[in-house]
């Protein structure tokens, strides 16, 4: 995924995200990509979705920009045992790819890029690779989850070889946040050695996105919630956009 300059997050991304709706957002994609077609998951991380694509009959490819990422990937995809080809490759020059079905962008993986220029650049790669008619499905956290959820918020867990301290605070953007990570992680002699990370993330209102997708040429634009189920009001914490070339 593009997740920044993680060093260590990659390491640690399942244990964070083992609640993680993947099923969801595996029933979102099935209703609205026809299974059996050519799809990218871009930002595909450690490859858990990606894994159910494949197991849905789509024939997928992941595409990260984190090597650490993808390296988790590999052997997650290969234990599965399924056939996905990975690549390592910047969202924002996504490139080799023509003639897709779908591509899907979830988990807020678009959230990691920082301004509107590289935000236009991977809309734009992304109409790209895409067939006429293909569909481009992506997600991001709404500006209400930037301004009153994020903000200021302290998330930790203690587990018995792991324990995280997670603190958000507001980037120096608008509509940004800062997550400020800091991992336990204990050794085979019982002491801990202490991880650090810091990660960025950042939004935009959804009608700056839809127009964006409206001017590199993307039409019948559906902008949703809670997995496509309902209508977007703006009290929401995830937005859904759907998009077609």
């Amino acid at each position: 995924m593009n997740k920044g300059n993680e060093e260590h997050f990659a390491f640690f991304y399942d244990t964070l995200m083992e609640d993680a709706p993947y099923g969801k957002w595996l029933e979102y994609t099935t209703s609205r990509i026809l299974p059996h077609g050519n799809v990218l998951d871009l930002a595909c991380g450690t490859g858990t979705l990606t894994i159910l694509l494949a197991k849905a009959g789509y024939k997928v490819a992941g595409s990260d920009i984190s090597r650490d990422m993808l390296s988790i990937a590999e052997a997650k995809i290969r234990e599965s045992g399924q056939q996905v080809p990975l690549f390592h490759q910047d969202m924002r020059k996504l490139d080799g790819f023509q003639d897709l079905d779908g591509v899907t962008l979830f988990c807020d993986g678009l959230n990691y890029l920082s301004d509107e220029l590289d935000v236009k650049n991977t809309f734009q790669c992304i109409y790209n690779s895409l067939k006429s008619g293909g569909v481009f499905l992506f997600d991001v956290h709404s500006p209400f989850k930037l301004e009153h959820v994020f903000n200021g918020q302290l998330y930790g867990e203690d587990r018995q070889d792991l324990t995280y301290l997670w603190f958000c605070h507001p980037g120096e953007f608008p509509l940004s946040v800062e997550h400020a990570l800091t991992f336990f992680v204990k050794r085979e002699d019982g002491t801990y050695e202490r991880m650090d990370e810091e990660l960025f993330q950042r939004t935009f209102p959804p009608d700056r996105y839809s127009r964006w997708l409206q001017e590199i040429g993307f039409h019948q634009i559906e902008i949703t919630s809670n997995f496509g189920q309902t209508s977007f009001t703006g009290q929401e914490e995830r937005i859904f956009f759907k998009g077609i070339k």
